[in-house]
């Protein structure tokens, strides 16, 4: 088992938030959603049943935290979990604040519009928010 590393599509597609405990916190980069991805800070890691079960009740914690804290921040209508892991195998877990009049609802948020990427200035304004949540 090697060490911990993340993907690097995930790398490319995401801005670092910070660490949740067991999870390294990442801002999708596309501003048209309020969409933090997880992803447990274990090597070789596929699926959720490779983690421990300690790990596993870890990783639901955060998961809930981060996204009730996106729902708060956001007034979301309805929080979207999920991993899915076919285009990037490594576990991570998406956590979306959808809202009623998002450019994908009510489907799924995957491949209905281009990436809209944050600028400088929304990065600098939003990213001290979503650590905040972090605590």
């Amino acid at each position: 088992m090697g060490a911990f590393a993340l993907h690097p599509q995930l790398a490319a597609d995401t801005i670092e938030v910070g660490s949740a405990g067991l999870c390294s916190v990442l801002l999708m980069n596309d501003s048209q959603y309020p969409w933090l991805i997880l992803v447990p800070q274990r090597p070789d890691i596929r699926e959720v049943y490779d983690l421990s079960a300690s790990d596993q009740s870890q990783l639901w914690q955060e998961v809930s935290h981060c996204g009730q804290g996106l729902m708060d921040l956001h007034r979301g209508f309805k929080l979207n979990i999920g991993a899915l892991g076919n285009m990037v195998p490594q576990l991570h877990i998406h956590v979306i604040a959808r809202q009623t009049d998002d450019p994908a609802w009510p489907g799924p948020v995957w491949g209905v519009k281009p990436a809209v990427a944050y600028s400088e200035d929304e990065l600098a304004a939003y990213l001290p928010q979503l650590r905040e949540l972090l605590g």
